[in-house]
Formats: C-alpha cells, sequence, structure tokens
C-alpha cells in the first residue's frame, strides 16, 4: 500500500519513517491481524459507550455491524474510544463539555491512522461535538446516530422521555400526583436503550445530521432497537469504504446550502432550540454563519408539519413509521436547495426522486395542512438582547404572545433553587420570570431556561407564565420562554441591568424582547455590574476564557474557521 495510506498512514514521529511503519505493523501483529488485514484501507469508528450514558448502551452492537458492513467492503475497521456525553449524568451540564468532546474527536481523526471514519452517537452534545470535529479534520465522515427510545405504558398512557417527564413532575409539583405514583412514572418513562422519544435535541440533532447529508438518507429516525437499526449500521461501514475510493469531505457536504436547508427542517419539526447553538457552531467550523434574520425568513416561511411531542402528541417511532425526515423533505421540497450532495454521493433532488411518496398523514402533515403556518423557532432583538434571543413559539402558549409585566429576578441558579418555591415570593400570573447568569461563560449554559412555576402559583393551575435567561432548555421542554439572550448577563450583557419591579414586553409579532427602562439608567446599571468569579483552571478555565456566545454557536474562539484564520494571520 502506498505510503500515507492505511496501516501507513500518519506515521509516528522517530526521525525514521521506515522504522515506525515496521514498528507500527509489528505492534498491529500484536492485535492478531495478518499481513492481508494489515494491507487494506482502514475506516475508523469512533464508538462512545459509557456507563454514563444510557442513551449509548447498544453501542457494542452497533460497532459490530459497522465493522461488519466495512469487512464485507473490503476494508479494516478499527475501534476507538472518545469522549461519551451522557446528558443527565454530567454536572453542571453537558453543554460545558460538548466542544471538549469535539475536539477529542476531531484529533484522534486526525492523528490515528485511518482513510475514512463512522462516527457512533446520539445522545444530545455527542452528535454535534462529532460533527463538529469531523468538520474541522475533514476526512471522509459518516454520521450514525444510535436512535430513540421506544415508548413505555403508565394506567394505559403511553410515555416518553422526556416531555412526559416534565408534564408529570409539574402534576406532582402541583399536588396532582402522589409521590408512590410518581415513583412509579418514574420507572415507565424511559424503558428501553436509545434516545429520548420525543423530538427533543437528540431526535432534532439525528434529523439536522441527514439533512445535511452526514448520514444515510433514512436513518434519523429508526428506533434504537429496530433491527433496521443495526441494518444501517452495516451499510454505514460500507459507505465509509466508498468513501475511501470515492472521496466526499465533510467540507463538501457541509455548504451554506446545506446548513439552510437544516434550517428549514429544523422549522418544520418544530425541533430543539439547543439545534440552533449546535448547528450554528457545526456551520461555523467551515466558516459559515446563517444570521438570525435569514432565520426569521426561514421559520415564517416553513410551516410546523410534523405532530410529535413536545409541540404535538406522537413520538419517534411514528415518526419513523410515518415517513422521516424523508417524508418532511418531499413536503417542503419547493423551499429546499436540491442541489445539496450527500454523503452517498447523490444530490438531494436525486434522493427525492427515488424515494417512495408514502406518507401517514396522521404524523406529518401536507404543507397545506400544517400543525403550524409558521416554524416553530424565531430570533428575537431587543434592548437587553443585542446579540439576539431564540424563542419557540410552537411550544409556547399564544395568549403570552404579546405581553408586558412585571420583572421578578433570580440573579443566579442558586438564588433560584432557594426561592422559587418560597411562599412568601413576591409574583404573579401576569409577571415575568428572570433568571440572570446562567449563560455558557457564568454558568456553562445548562438547561435551566425552562424555571420551573412557582408552586403557589403552580397550585392555583397556572400552567405557563414568561420566563427569560441566558441559559438553555431541554428540547423537550414547553412553554413561553425566552432563551440564549447575547450577550449573556456575566460578561456585561444588558440582562444584567433587569431589577425586580421593572417592566418587560415581549411582542412576539414584532420578534422584540425589551427592557422598559430608560437607556441611560440601563448604562448606569451595567457601570456597576461586577463580572462573577470564574473558574480559572484546568478544561473549565479555558472553556471560560474562550467560549463565544450563545449567537455564534457556544464553540470555542480559536476552533472556528474565523478564529484560527485569524490567528494565522496574526
Amino acid at each position: 500500500m502506498a505510503e500515507g495510506k492505511g496501516i501507513q498512514g500518519g506515521l509516528t514521529n522517530y526521525g525514521d519513517k521506515d522504522f515506525a511503519a515496521y514498528l507500527r505493523r509489528s505492534f498491529a501483529r500484536s492485535m492478531g491481524l495478518s499481513r492481508e488485514m494489515l494491507d487494506k484501507p482502514i475506516v475508523g469508528i469512533a464508538m462512545t459507550p459509557s456507563g454514563f450514558n444510557n442513551c449509548h448502551r447498544a453501542m457494542p452492537e452497533l460497532v459490530e455491524a459497522v465493522s461488519r458492513g466495512v469487512l464485507a467492503a473490503g476494508a479494516l475497521p478499527r475501534p476507538f474510544p472518545t469522549v461519551s456525553l451522557g446528558e443527565v449524568f454530567l454536572n453542571p451540564t453537558s453543554m460545558v463539555y460538548r466542544n471538549l468532546m469535539s475536539m477529542d474527536t476531531e484529533e484522534m481523526v486526525r492523528a490515528q491512522p485511518m482513510d475514512a471514519v463512522v462516527l457512533i452517537g446520539g445522545c444530545d452534545k455527542t452528535v454535534p461535538a462529532q460533527l463538529m470535529g469531523a468538520a474541522s479534520a475533514d476526512i471522509p465522515a459518516v454520521q450514525l446516530v444510535t436512535g430513540p427510545m421506544m415508548t413505555g405504558r403508565h394506567k394505559g398512557e403511553r410515555l416518553g422521555a422526556c416531555t412526559d417527564c416534565r408534564r408529570f413532575w409539574g402534576k406532582f409539583r402541583a399536588g396532582e400526583v402522589e409521590g408512590e405514583e410518581i415513583s412509579e412514572i418514574e420507572g415507565r418513562l424511559a424503558t428501553t436503550a436509545g434516545t429520548c422519544a420525543v423530538m427533543g435535541t437528540a431526535s432534532t440533532m439525528a434529523c439536522i445530521a441527514e439533512t445535511l447529508g452526514m448520514s444515510l438518507p433514512g436513518t434519523a429516525a429508526i428506533p434504537s432497537v429496530h433491527a433496521d437499526r443495526l441494518v444501517a449500521a452495516e451499510e454505514c461501514g460500507k459507505l465509509a469504504v466508498d468513501l475511501i475510493q470515492n472521496p466526499r469531505k465533510p467540507s463538501e457536504v457541509i455548504t451554506e446550502k446545506s446548513v439552510e436547508n437544516a434550517f428549514r427542517v429544523l422549522m418544520a419539526v418544530s425541533g430543539s432550540t439547543n439545534a440552533i447553538v449546535h448547528l450554528t457552531a457545526v456551520a461555523g467550523r467551515l466558516g459559515i454563519r446563517i444570521s438570525p434574520e435569514r432565520l426569521n425568513e426561514i421559520s415564517d416561511e416553513t410551516p410546523v408539519l410534523v405532530d410529535l411531542k413536545p409541540v404535538g402528541e406522537g413520538y419517534m417511532e411514528d415518526f419513523y413509521a410515518a415517513g422521516g425526515v424523508g417524508a418532511v423533505l418531499r413536503e417542503i421540497r419547493h423551499l429546499l436547495h436540491l442541489d445539496t450532495v450527500d454523503v452517498t454521493g447523490q444530490t438531494l433532488a436525486e434522493r427525492l426522486d427515488d424515494e417512495p411518496d408514502w406518507v401517514d398523514r396522521r404524523v406529518i402533515r401536507s404543507f397545506d395542512d400544517p400543525v403550524s403556518n409558521e416554524g416553530g423557532l424565531i430570533s428575537l432583538y431587543g434592548n437587553i438582547a443585542p446579540q439576539g434571543a431564540i424563542f419557540k413559539r410552537a411550544a409556547a402558549t399564544p395568549d403570552l404572545f404579546e405581553v408586558e409585566g412585571r420583572a421578578v429576578v433570580f440573579n443566579s441558579l442558586e438564588d433560584l433553587a432557594r426561592r422559587v418555591d418560597d411562599p412568601d415570593l413576591d409574583i404573579e400570573p401576569n409577571d415575568i420570570m428572570v433568571l440572570k447568569n446562567a449563560g455558557p461563560v457564568a454558568a456553562g449554559m445548562p438547561e435551566a431556561g425552562y424555571l420551573p412555576i412557582p408552586k403557589k402559583l403552580a397550585r392555583k393551575g397556572i400552567k405557563d407564565i414568561v420566563r427569560i435567561s441566558d441559559a438553555r432548555m431541554s428540547g423537550t421542554a414547553f412553554g413561553t420562554i425566552v432563551l440564549h439572550m447575547s450577550p449573556e448577563s456575566a460578561v456585561g450583557g444588558p440582562l444584567a441591568a433587569v431589577e425586580n419591579g421593572d417592566r418587560v414586553r415581549l411582542s412576539v409579532a414584532d420578534k422584540r424582547i425589551d427592557l422598559l427602562v430608560d437607556d441611560a439608567e440601563i448604562a448606569r446599571r451595567l457601570e456597576q455590574h461586577k463580572r462573577p468569579e470564574l473558574q480559572n483552571r484546568g478544561y473549565r478555565g479555558l472553556y471560560s476564557r474562550t467560549v463565544l456566545q450563545a449567537d455564534e454557536g457556544c464553540d470555542f474562539d480559536f476552533l472556528t474557521q474565523e478564529g484560527w484564520s485569524k490567528e494565522n494571520a496574526e
């Protein structure tokens, strides 16, 4: 085999290339590999199993199936581990470690001898981290997702993590469900391997990976425990070998046009707010930026077509059976860039022409009969969010779209936890809850934007209240919630100026969120703002010093194409 390919690729530097090749082959032979196998091209398999990641419980089967496909196509599979991010098992939030995983993925793909790579992940931050790493490493890559869970049952009702988790927890806080029953429900919400059973962040990112062209067509929604998931894994292994012979790099697949298509699908499926941050970060690795104004245009032009929780009734297993991403793409075909090319080498137009046109209209509506006439997500601007904020209108209460209310301020996550259920909390249903210091620099931007309804209101039957913050919320959550306010309060963003009793106005029609305080007074308050003390040791210190704001994807400044291009120029 020619130098630089297969086992000879990226030789360890001993100052003698021939010796390095000889030594590597010798150690490879110790793995029980024959000389014949060592002469084949290599497909790396980035695997992410972990005892702290329930979403990846089926990883061994997937690795075996991918390996089977690689061997059948005439190459050598080499699985290797990277960081694994289990959403609910990480403190303070998995978002802090997304960039770490992306760096791990990029460097291991680049440093180890492989001619193509299959990336296996599923949990919320795992797929974006792998796509970010693949975009930066830019060797032929295929994204394989682990797939969603199947639903459970409770008293004849279907349950799925985690929209139903939040729904029943809200009932428990309101006193509508007793402790014994909530314990029963706890064991019935997440009953199989896989990611959340609704259109949360994991499922949204799976749909985005397929729309970008980085995954095999038709594979985003296959349930984790379905036999088709293993068949898809095997096909990914075969495709990776084809990518060695017919190279198509991530930079050729992830383009401005395919990113716009992904935003279209995000709106049509009413996906997670988190996907905006993640897709922005993936695109930023290749110097692609879709402006908030363009995002709003796409949203206003693209109806919500998928009737799934948290904004509908169905679950991901229903979405798969109904036609999946392909059915959604066909419905919005006239809005898409059809000349984009996916990892198989076909254009989007060719894919849609070849696919069967059956669709279950109970789950995926027609363009002329949508769930909602407008896309699920919009960007807001205003004097407390000059770089923007995100609002999921599809999961919000329309009666709260045009409101003005009194601010009830929580200065930190600890302050929120301490006071939100205090019986003496001064709050009314028409007030606006404000959380500060929960952004990327201050707290790693946790999914704390879904502020709990204070118990004193919940027990009066209040189901929703306007909430604003510089945090994120789970893709499985719902409510009238303004998120990702940028710049965050910790770095002196105008959100830091909001005080108890101030008036705040939300206008979804105008796409604005404003503090009704004189500009001079806001400036005076910000002059007195003190940046909170941050961690400065190790990775967390690196994170605090270099993480970008939400509108730039919360990537590290030195990892974006713009960032490292600027460094090289200097």
